[in-house]
């Protein structure tokens, strides 16, 4: 999964924001890769995905509270896994030091 720094136009559509990863991140918009991106305000998400004959669109535009969102000039990616996309759409940073104490289940005897 690859999440584009900073912000971007969210009136950019499929067509936009394929061309967007070919251009400017020098990726394959039709690779098995997931595409994240988030618009200035903080508070609309956009998900690019192809899957078999055609791309998937996500879209997630949040009510109240902003998406935690690295925020760069030079127009990098990241490079997340799905805990990491996971902590972003809950609302919390990368940087977690601990996301959750591990759970055992207790011998009953």
């Amino acid at each position: 999964m690859y999440l584009a720094c900073g912000s971007t136009d969210m009136r950019k559509s499929i067509d936009g924001l394929s061309a967007l990863v070919q251009e400017s991140f020098h990726l394959d918009p039709f690779s098995p890769a997931l595409f994240a991106f988030c618009n200035r305000e903080r508070d609309k998400l956009k998900l690019l995905y192809w899957e078999h004959n055609g791309f998937w669109l996500y879209y997630r535009r949040l009510e109240r509270g902003r998406f935690w969102w690295p925020d760069t000039s030079d127009g990098k990616t990241l490079v997340i896994t799905r805990r990491e996309l996971n902590w972003l759409l809950d609302g919390l940073a990368l940087n977690q030091p601990k996301a959750h104490r591990r759970v055992t289940a207790k011998k009953v005897v």
